[in-house]
């Protein structure tokens, strides 16, 4: 059993940053993501690694704003939110599975933590 515990939410203007963490309690290379989930709108996949190393993805939509990274040593993942948008408004998820079909679908993933608000005013 993979425990997952995010930090770092909050509030911030339109145009701020914010850094979320995510601890993991898995060892070895797993799949992570942040996904994201707005009042009344579907859970949506906004970016992933594999812990093992290789490239980062992330969506269309945070393309060129949001950053996400690891550090290996201390079993943590992060995503770096830059020019933060009042539609980046939602509870954001750190989520973890052995294998996935799908980096961005949100049923692929086995373990999710308990999610942290971020709320982006104009």
């Amino acid at each position: 059993q993979v425990q997952l515990v995010e930090s770092g939410g909050g509030s911030v203007q339109a145009g701020g940053s914010m850094r979320l963490s995510c601890g993991s309690s898995g060892y070895g290379s797993y799949y992570m993501g942040w996904f994201r989930q707005a009042p009344g709108k579907e859970r949506e996949g906004v970016a992933s690694l594999n812990t093992g190393g290789g490239r980062t993805y992330s969506a269309d939509s945070v393309k060129g704003r949001f950053t996400i990274s690891q550090d290996q040593g201390k079993n943590r993942i992060y995503l770096q939110m830059n020019s933060l948008m009042p539609e980046d408004t939602a509870m954001y998820y750190c989520a973890a599975a052995k294998w996935v079909g799908s980096r961005f679908s949100w049923d692929g993933y086995t373990y999710w933590g308990q999610g942290t608000q971020v709320t982006v005013s104009s």
